[in-house]
């Protein structure tokens, strides 16, 4: 199995919470150099996360012959700039989620991947997981009919007003940052995309959306209804995940879920006929299903599992929300 030499761009914090575990666990990724905005930091993530080389600047980083792929975890303002640089580069690109501001900025960054023969992929993660694979599976072999209502939900209490998740100039808000989610959970279990979308949002003072609902309505007469919030706490948890898939013949119900969750996760599928079957999956952490991804679509000709396609779909049903709130 030939490694990936693989960069990171920048230090943060769903890079040392996440993929930094997801980068050890993956076999076939080589931990080769980090970069920060100071070199002092970036040793000290090089130490702890276990690189061989650590850079003080992006482009001392992207300039490095030996880096094959690079990790994007930047603020959202950010993934254009430096996918871009990167590309250029001739390295490979696993970027952050939500990849761009618009679709028509997501398009010029495949377009610039394709220019220089290299592969770009948006990390999201939980699309790799297997428990997506089984939801899809469910709905292709029809084990609740045709589907007809789509429900999901991701809210969140951990920011603050002073999160860069909750600022406006740095693509922040709950459709941006949450309802990304939202959107390709329907779009993978759908594989199509709406003909209509509407939106509300509750905004703060700022502008900020901090609680954004979205009805989508497709040709075939299908519903979906996604709620993404930022400071809505539950009484027993700070975060909620949750979904529901509805058909003609039954529905799946999320009982143990979280988005780019990993261990043990279930889900229930009942049936108007009155078979109830709860089903556990042991999830493996996403971040290490991402990378290796990747890894294999760069030497092995692999095709990327989060597809340009996939991705420029999902931005799209993004831009139409935020015109729809005017943000």
């Amino acid at each position: 199995m030939r490694k990936i030499r693989w960069g990171v761009l920048g230090t943060a914090d769903i890079f040392a919470g996440q993929t930094a575990k997801g980068m050890e666990l993956a076999e076939n990724c080589e931990r080769y150099a980090i970069a920060g905005r100071s070199l002092e930091k970036a040793e000290d993530f090089r130490e702890r996360f276990g690189f061989e080389k650590a850079y003080g600047s992006y482009d001392e980083l992207l300039a490095d012959p030996e880096v094959e792929a690079v990790y994007i975890p930047l603020p959202n303002t950010l993934h254009y700039e430096w996918t871009v640089k990167a590309l250029q580069s001739k390295k490979h690109v696993l970027c952050e989620k939500p990849l761009a501001p618009s679709e028509e900025i997501a398009a010029k960054m495949f377009e610039m991947a394709e220019k220089n023969g290299v592969f770009l992929m948006e990390a999201f993660a939980y699309q790799h997981s297997p428990y997506m694979a089984a939801l899809q599976d469910e709905v292709q072999r029809g084990a609740i009919g045709d589907v007809r209502y789509i429900e999901t939900a991701f809210l969140t209490s951990d920011y603050n007003m002073k999160n860069i998740r909750m600022r406006k100039e740095t693509l922040g808000g709950a459709a941006y940052d949450l309802g990304v989610y939202c959107t390709s959970f329907v779009l993978r279990v759908l594989g199509i995309e709406p003909v209509s979308v509407q939106a509300v949002a509750s905004k703060s003072p700022e502008g900020i959306d901090t609680y954004t609902n979205v009805l989508l309505e497709y040709e075939n007469g299908i519903r979906a209804n996604l709620s993404c919030g930022m400071v809505l706490a539950t009484d027993q948890s700070r975060r909620m995940d949750r979904f529901q898939i509805h058909g003609t013949k039954g529905k799946i119900m999320s009982h143990k879920f979280e988005y780019n969750g990993e261990g043990n996760m279930s889900y229930e599928v009942k049936t108007f006929d009155g078979m109830r079957e709860h089903r556990d999956l042991e999830i493996p952490q996403n971040y290490s299903l991402e990378v290796a991804q990747l890894g294999r679509c760069i030497a092995e000709g692999e095709k990327p599992a989060v597809t340009k396609e996939f991705s420029l779909a999902n931005a799209r049903m993004i831009d139409r929300i935020l015109k729809a709130i005017d943000y």
